[in-house]
């Protein structure tokens, strides 16, 4: 009778795993389908798991009023601090700049002259020459796209392509239409256009290179342009941390230093 119970139990274990296997598998396609609000959630969460960053590499700006190519450090604590620092050849000091949503603090190094005062609009534009907002630098220094307002929003236009989602967004009241393109494997954000009527292309912001960190995807190489404007920042990055410690972040001036109240 024991005997029987074990033979029984062998058969059924035998019969379980040939089902099993029997069962076709899902395809790789099917598995990277993404209901578009998760997806929207997903890359978001993705966005404020980066907490602080460090980077250097090459920036180049264009713009009507200078262009300008510089080896650079960026540090940045979220929600409210940035440290960039520019270098000349052989690693010359050229300028250092700290922003807060407050304050600001820019050190001309060649010229010996510091400029300081509160934050405001504009201020961003005169000192790196491109029109951007605080919030919306930290996330181009770090190739994040801020999706907060599409949270509670369903996208117009939702397409799995080969290996890439993109979600598009209509905004009637402003007249405007936003594309972002993301890649399937990892989920990072490769591509983010915005348009205005007749579908003139405003602002595109191109993100290539990805390593991840802290499961996340993070870009080595950053191009933003501002059409309208006809202003650009291209970014790319020879070493990147994420969410290491960074000290209290600061501007050193030398004492006869000529300070001016902006």
């Amino acid at each position: 009778m024991k005997r029987t119970i074990i033979n029984f139990s062998v058969m059924l274990l035998l019969v379980v795993t040939l089902f099993h296997g029997c069962v076709p598998s899902k395809p790789a396609e099917e598995e990277k389908v993404i209901p578009a609000d998760r997806l929207i959630k997903k890359l978001e969460a993705n966005r404020r798991k980066i907490k602080t960053f460090r980077g250097t590499g090459v920036i180049n700006v264009n713009a009507s009023a200078m262009s300008a190519k510089a080896n650079f450090e960026v540090e940045l604590k979220k929600p409210d601090s940035v440290k960039i620092s520019i270098y000349g050849p052989f690693g010359i000091d050229l300028a250092h700049a700290l922003l807060t949503k407050n304050s600001f603090v820019f050190y001309d190094v060649m010229n010996n002259q510091v400029y300081k005062g509160r934050s405001r609009k504009g201020l961003i534009e005169k000192i790196f020459k491109v029109d951007i907002s605080f919030d919306d630098l930290m996330d181009a220094l770090t190739g994040a796209v801020n999706l907060t307002d599409k949270l509670r929003e369903e996208p117009d236009k939702y397409k799995i392509g080969d290996n890439e989602f993109e979600l598009g967004y209509v905004d009637s009241l402003s007249n405007k239409e936003s594309i972002y393109k993301v890649n399937a494997d990892n989920l990072a954000i490769t591509d983010f256009s915005i348009f205005q009527p007749t579908q003139t292309l405003v602002f595109n912001g191109n993100y290539k290179d990805f390593k991840v960190f802290d499961e996340v995807p993070i870009p080595y190489k950053i191009d933003i342009k501002y059409l309208k404007n006809d202003q650009s920042m291209n970014i790319e990055y020879r070493s990147i941390q994420v969410n290491k410690l960074i000290d209290d972040m600061k501007v050193t001036i030398p004492d006869d230093a000529n300070v001016n109240e902006w």
